[in-house]
């Protein structure tokens, strides 16, 4: 470990770890840099010597309780995409269906 940045070896070696690279991992998978930089800020936090009553709270945004129209119509896109069969179609109707999809994405805007 050098700084923020990590490098995995692939040796294995017996025994504990001296710290949770957890953060590290994410950004390693693609988690975006914003996610990975507040994930730090939120553990350098948790991890200070601050009593925890004076530690900051974090809280999850809830979702709205109502999509909106272009919220709906992507989820309606979004299903027929997964319902589609891909192994299924005929070069002729997947480039129908990929049409119609693009039409669809077009009108959400």
């Amino acid at each position: 470990k050098r700084g923020d940045d990590i490098t995995f070896l692939r040796r294995i070696v017996r025994g504990g770890a001296d710290d949770s690279y957890g953060i590290e991992v994410a950004k390693l998978a693609g988690i975006p840099d914003e996610v990975v930089a507040r994930a730090k800020k939120v553990l350098k936090s948790l991890e200070s010597d601050a009593p925890v009553r004076e530690r900051p709270v974090y809280r999850v945004k809830e979702p709205p309780a109502q999509m909106s129209m272009g919220q709906a119509g992507a989820e309606q896109l979004a299903e027929e995409l997964r319902r589609l069969d891909v192994n299924t179609l005929t070069t002729i109707e997947a480039l129908t269906s990929l049409s119609k999809l693009v039409e669809k994405a077009k009108e959400l805007g």
